[in-house]
């Protein structure tokens, strides 16, 4: 019982650790679309900041997030704002939010464009 244990132990790590890795390439392609450093993904609160360039919000953003409650209202904000400055609706804002594992690698990896914070360019 203990070695099918460890097995299955080892086997949510290595699972859990490839899915993350996949969604940081997938958010480092995201940023790159965006014209911001790839690499600023892995940089604690930098990539907060970078997100919210991306999506044309000031930084003190970023201390709203932080507020327990308002921090749900202005993720769920940002990633509205994302899915805008990608050139997509509403629709794609849900699934960024409850099935980010796909969503995000569609704006990451497919044909996706990014169009200016809050999809700007694509009103002018």
């Amino acid at each position: 019982m203990e070695k099918s244990m460890l097995f299955a132990t080892l086997f949510g790590l290595i699972f859990g650790l490839a899915i993350g890795v996949f969604l940081l390439i997938a958010e480092w392609k995201v940023y790159t679309k965006a014209g911001k450093p790839g690499w600023a993904v892995i940089v604690p609160i930098y990539n907060i900041l970078m997100l919210l360039e991306i999506i044309g919000k000031p930084w003190w953003w970023l201390l709203l997030m932080l507020i327990p409650g308002v921090n749900i209202v202005f993720l769920i904000w940002a990633m509205n704002l994302l899915s805008k400055s990608f050139g997509k609706d509403e629709g794609f804002t849900v699934g960024l939010l409850f099935l980010s594992i796909i969503f995000l690698p569609i704006l990451g990896f497919g044909d996706a464009k990014y169009v200016g914070p809050a999809g700007e360019a694509k009103t002018a």
